[in-house]
């Protein structure tokens, strides 16, 4: 599908149609990028999934449309002026594994438009509603997480001013958290931070100074103090703040147990005087003892003997991997897969192909495909999440379609065309190897594939 950008039309249209068959609007942007559908709406505008055409892998990524709510001349100024900074800041950000890249920013047809990384995963908002209140470790993973991200910003130096659970996303394929939303950050020159500017912020997440038009990085912490204890207790900011006594009555409200340690830090990031607050995020690492540990330098892996019960050889596979081409080594790995098992006539496994597979074999393409994607992709890999969700050799709709969510073969509740799938080491993990063509791919996908039920129950493995 492709969806029309004009905001008064919207028409979805086909995804080899370059023009809307409804309103005649151009479908690519700068002919690169095809939206598919809106991922939202807010103040500013929509967001739409989209995909750089331009790739030959066609990767997805977001495209964020200027149309802003506000009305007035002063205000729509300063949401146009809010809108292009969330491009400027992201670019002088540079990037970071944690921060959602900037590909692009320009303007077609009198609108403004922002296109960055799409980031699969929920934002922890969602997971509050999903999962409840957060225990203290899962509070203590976000902070160990998401303190380094704000180091880095603060480097450069920005102060985010807009941190809360909506803009703090966990991503599926590792479990980090990615910060996002930097249309409000702002430059923290000596110079900019002497001028009392415009108020930004969300209501009950920002600081007394920043309300004030006065933010300073502190300010980002104490954002970052509020968002857990919401999080802990699942409660709204103002019903956790006493205005009569002018302080936080978080622990009012809380059903888990937290320790002392924790819990003094998160007091001192809810300090009303910016001065009585921890002045970096690397003071409030220090303070819950996470500082980084020096990464020990990653063993070298033996060399992978390439046994065959069949006689076939695996050097062209493996060299293959060795040199990152992942969609030529997904094809030889079908193409040796079927030698082993007699099938090369015919193009296809049955299901009594891959409970007969012999173990020496399957081991070998495993193991290479393990060790050069560095424990991204291989069949073990997709057994382990493929049975952590339930799976077994018998079909079931509701775990097949989750497989597919884990590994990158659904977005947003639909399964992927084949040509929509990615064939690179940034592909979320287990998305590798995948030994069928087009032609059988819609049968995989629909669960009629026995075979591949039989491969990740394979207690060789």
């Amino acid at each position: 599908m492709s969806q029309c950008l004009n905001p008064d039309c919207l028409q979805p249209n086909s995804k080899t149609t370059n023009f809307c068959q409804k309103c005649g609007s151009k479908l690519l942007l700068t002919d690169r990028y095809r939206a598919l559908k809106i991922l939202g709406q807010g103040g500013f505008g929509r967001t739409f999934l989209a995909v750089d055409e331009h790739k030959p892998s066609q990767p997805y990524c977001v495209i964020k449309q200027f149309l802003p709510q506000a009305q007035g001349t002063n205000n729509q100024q300063k949401a146009e002026e809010l809108f292009k900074q969330e491009a400027i800041q992201l670019e002088q950000l540079g990037k970071h594994q944690q921060i959602p890249e900037l590909f692009a920013y320009f303007i077609q047809d009198h609108r403004q438009y922002l296109v960055q990384e799409y980031i699969v995963g929920e934002n922890l908002a969602q997971e509050l509603a999903q999962s409840g209140a957060f225990s203290e470790t899962k509070i203590v993973n976000l902070l160990g997480d998401l303190l380094p991200v704000l180091v880095f910003i603060h480097q450069k130096p920005l102060i985010h001013r807009d941190i809360k659970p909506e803009n703090i996303i966990r991503r599926k394929s590792d479990n980090k958290f990615v910060l996002v939303d930097f249309g409000a950050a702002k430059a923290a020159t000596r110079t900019a931070l002497a001028v009392t500017g415009t108020v930004i912020g969300s209501a009950g997440y920002v600081a007394p100074e920043q309300a004030l038009g006065k933010p300073t990085f502190a300010s980002d912490l104490y954002s970052l103090g509020v968002t857990c204890i919401h999080l802990l207790t699942n409660k709204e900011p103002f019903d956790l703040f006493d205005v009569s006594e002018g302080d936080w009555v978080w622990r009012d409200y809380l059903t888990v147990k937290i320790n002392n340690t924790l819990g003094q830090v998160l007091d001192k990031l809810l300090q009303q005087g910016t001065k009585k607050r921890f002045q970096t995020a690397q003071e409030v690492l220090e303070a819950l003892q996470l500082t980084a540990k020096p990464i020990s330098p990653p063993t070298p892996q033996p060399d992978i003997e390439l046994k065959s019960a069949k006689g076939v050889d695996y050097h062209q596979l493996e060299q293959l991997l060795k040199d990152g081409n992942w969609k030529e080594a997904n094809e030889e790995t079908a193409k040796k897969m079927l030698e082993v098992a007699g099938r090369t006539k015919e193009g296809w496994l049955r299901t009594e192909d891959i409970d007969n597979f012999p173990c020496e074999d399957l081991r070998t393409i495993d193991e290479l495909w393990v060790k050069y994607s560095n424990g991204r992709f291989g069949f073990s890999v997709q057994k382990r999440i493929y049975q952590s969700l339930g799976g077994t050799q018998s079909y079931n709709q509701k775990v097949w379609k989750a497989f597919g969510d884990q590994v990158g073969w659904r977005v947003g509740g639909s399964w992927l065309e084949y040509e929509d799938l990615k064939f690179n080491q940034t592909s979320k993990e287990g998305h590798l190897p995948l030994t069928v063509g087009r032609l059988r791919w819609r049968f995989l996908r629909g669960g009629f594939l026995g075979g591949w039920r039989s491969l990740l129950s394979r207690p060789d493995l």
